[in-house]
């Protein structure tokens, strides 16, 4: 009997891993002259795309979109690279990790900007879902991010559920109560 695994149906993250850098240009700006989040979740879900497209052998659509926190601002002139990776695999669907990290070239000053999560589910041609090819973790961290993506998904189950019993009171009293501290008043 043979131990050798049969890896048909399956690809290696490093297939698909994707990077894409881009120059940060005036028109990007907003007021405060920083990068538009919208211009950086833009060409996160780009690289989202890619990333899952190449492993999925198909089209791909983005699903979700786990939190995304803006940790530190973009300047006009920055390189922002965004690398992805597939970290999680279901049926049809797929976890792509995105981290962004901004370059001052003048500086040669990097900062971590963004990570993110996109889940983005493969269509065949007619648009429907189809299955992916399953995942082959080549290291440690890539176990630790199949794990971790597998746990937030469980997470994001519970908190659907959690959030479909949140109702609001009829009481009007018990109403004014829980709001009692918060910064909004009721206007009648």
């Amino acid at each position: 009997m043979s131990n050798q695994v049969n890896f048909s149906g399956y690809k290696p993250v490093s297939f698909s891993a994707t990077v894409i850098t881009e120059l940060m240009i005036p028109s990007y700006s907003n007021f405060g002259g920083k990068i538009h989040g919208g211009i950086l979740l833009s060409l996160m879900d780009k690289v989202a795309y890619v990333c899952a497209a190449k492993h999925a052998g198909n089209y791909c659509v983005t699903a979700s979109i786990d939190t995304v926190d803006f940790l530190e601002p973009v300047e006009v002139g920055d390189l922002v690279s965004l690398m992805a990776s597939v970290n999680y695999v279901g049926k049809t669907s797929l976890v792509v990790g995105i981290k962004v990290v901004s370059e001052n070239i003048r500086t040669n000053s990097i900062y971590h900007t963004n990570t993110s999560y996109f889940t983005m589910v493969a269509r065949d041609e007619n648009n429907q879902p189809v299955q992916v090819p399953g995942l082959i973790l080549e290291d440690r961290t890539q176990v630790r991010r199949f794990i971790e993506a597998r746990r937030r998904k469980q997470l994001k189950h519970n908190y659907r559920e959690e959030s479909d019993r949140v109702v609001m009171p009829d009481d009007e009293n018990l109403c004014r109560q829980m709001l009692e501290g918060e910064r909004c008043t009721i206007a009648n």
